[in-house]
């Protein structure tokens, strides 16, 4: 579902060029939970970011299922990391003057307009679904971290993404919140089939994980 191969990044600085991601060929199949491990600046939400759409590779090709994905125009790039692509980033990244349910919202709302009665149904399902089922009309600000990280979950399944790109949730929560968040993002695999790729430092974090990627200085390890 996922594949890479010999993407790049290479930065420019003051003092040269810097290879953050160095010729990473990868691959992960549908439905499976991967995790990507390793020290803070070897690379891995670089990966991340390419692998998300939101950063273009210096070199390589990313394909998700069956599109290479920077070979799109900007306008078709936006469109299907919008559609396909859900994240769930380090910090909640939740609207502060939208209630839960219209943050939630939002991506299916840019992606297809239309029936906003639809989609906001379809909206309190998922808060339902991840445990806010009374947390509809709460701002930002009234919520727990917890129930942030909660609603961004809910966010970024709102339309039905085959990939699930998890880049570090649960470094800002408790012990308890952090376990019942990942979780969650478990469940989500497990139980609606979708593709889970999650960055993090732990693997003790990662639970039953399928498929672990060592990441150091910008390249795959044993």
């Amino acid at each position: 579902m996922l594949s890479c191969r010999g993407v790049g990044k290479t930065y420019r600085a003051e003092r040269g060029p810097v290879d953050a991601v160095r010729g990473i060929d990868l691959d992960v199949g549908a439905g499976r939970y991967a995790a990507m491990i390793g020290r803070s600046g070897s690379g891995k939400s670089s990966l991340m970011a390419m692998i998300g759409g939101l950063s273009r590779p210096s070199a390589g090709k990313v394909m998700i299922d069956g599109t290479d994905i920077w070979s799109l125009r900007d306008d078709a790039m936006a469109l299907f990391r919008n559609r396909r692509i859900g994240y769930v980033f380090q910090f909640a990244s939740l609207l502060p003057t939208l209630r839960a349910i219209d943050n939630v919202a939002l991506p299916a709302m840019l992606a297809r307009g239309g029936d906003r009665s639809r989609i906001h149904a379809r909206a309190a399902e998922l808060l339902g679904a991840v445990g806010l089922g009374e947390h509809h009309d709460a701002y930002p600000s009234e919520m727990s971290a917890g129930e942030q990280r909660r609603a961004v979950i809910a966010r970024a399944l709102i339309n039905d993404p085959v990939l699930l790109l998890a880049d570090e949730p649960t470094s800002d929560l408790d012990e308890q919140t952090e376990i019942e968040i990942m979780a969650l993002l478990l469940a989500v695999n497990r139980e609606r089939g979708t593709t889970l790729m999650l960055v993090t430092h732990n693997l003790a974090l990662a639970g039953e994980v399928e498929q672990v990627i060592h990441i150091a200085d910008g390249a795959i390890v044993p």
